[in-house]
């Protein structure tokens, strides 16, 4: 049985809205070898290249979507690139013409959006993928308790380092002047942590789950609880020129992408099994990869209004911490920023 075959035509776009359709789906995800997947569509199915940060577990998903015909469902042939877990290198693949969107962490896309790259961000995919830990001896038991402390992060500037240091700031300590940063390489984190040469530190999963469990840190904060609640953490952003000449295509990814993470909801197993089996990211058993993505927040994908919302919010907060410039208004850029893919 072909995959045409296997799968219904697309969801209505409210049946999408309502993340109806996607419980009872059966799909199989077979061996998939190499890191770029594209898979076998009957009948015409527009191209579309889609960035995505092959080993991280909040991008899984993606690759799963190939796997099981979902893109496909929506009549899309989507061929995964994939780029570092550095949510920057998302935007040089759009920007060297490598993909035409991409899957990024929304406080990654925010500044260069601000400095006129042209893309515009069309829909959210879930919360929560990026955490903050600290060693026991470090006497850290809430974020207040980082005054005076050194961070150890893989990357300055990009999240989880940049919203992360909101919740910081909310928590009445100044990231500029109460926090010594410490810039590690990027496998080096939690050791840096363990060893007492930084007091926290912060990753992204399946890093920084794998982290907290290999050194028996004290999980501080993260990007799905506290002030991050109900936030959404990545998001899906397209070439403009290319969104200008395939609106209808990147609205059937759209409403692929929502399908996906809302079957990813209520089966982690399965994807996860697709993960350990394909990108086997090293030392995290299938078990692990399970509860990795049972924990993420996968119902927060927002489109329309809600997305400038989410935008608006996120640009709020990085004018607070100065990654956002003072003159920046945060309602008229997340207008500017976004577009309504399913209205």
């Amino acid at each position: 049985m072909t995959k045409s075959k296997k799968w219904s035509s697309s969801l209505s776009r409210r049946n999408v809205l309502k993340a109806v359709g996607v419980a009872g789906v059966t799909v199989s995800a077979g061996a998939i070898g190499g890191r770029i997947f594209s898979p076998a569509i009957a009948g015409p199915a527009p191209k579309v290249r889609l960035g995505w940060g092959d080993v991280a577990a909040c991008h899984s998903p993606l690759g799963f979507g190939v796997s099981s015909g979902i893109f496909a469902k929506h009549n899309l042939d989507v061929e995964l690139y994939p780029f570092a877990s550095n949510g920057q290198t998302a935007i040089q693949a759009i920007a060297t013409n490598k993909a035409d969107a991409a899957a990024g962490l929304l406080g990654d896309w925010l500044k260069p959006l601000e400095q006129g790259f042209d893309v515009k961000l069309f829909v959210g995919s879930h919360g929560g993928c990026g955490r903050l830990f600290a060693s026991e001896k470090s006497g850290i038991k809430e974020l207040k308790d980082l005054k005076g402390k050194t961070i150890a992060t893989f990357v300055m500037g990009a999240s989880p380092q940049t919203v992360l240091q909101v919740s910081i700031y909310k928590a009445g300590v100044d990231p500029q002047n109460d926090i010594t940063w410490k810039t590690v390489p990027f496998d080096l984190v939690g050791e840096t942590v363990a060893r007492g040469e930084a007091d926290a530190g912060m990753h992204i999963d399946p890093w920084a789950w794998a982290i907290e469990k290999k050194h028996n840190l004290v999980h501080i904060a993260d990007t799905q609880t506290g002030y991050y609640k109900g936030h959404t953490c990545c998001v899906l952003g397209a070439n403009g020129q290319y969104l200008a000449a395939n609106k209808d295509t990147i609205r059937r990814l759209a409403e692929a992408n929502i399908e996906i993470h809302e079957y990813t909801a209520e089966h982690p197993g399965e994807v996860a099994k697709w993960y350990a089996d394909n990108l086997k990211p090293p030392g995290l058993t299938e078990a692990d990869l399970t509860e990795i993505l049972g924990a993420l927040v996968y119902h927060d994908h927002p489109v329309g209004q809600a997305l400038i919302d989410q935008v608006r919010i996120g640009a709020e907060d990085l004018k607070l911490v100065q990654v956002l410039d003072r003159e920046t208004d945060p309602k008229t850029f997340a207008e500017r920023v976004t577009v309504n893919i399913l209205a």
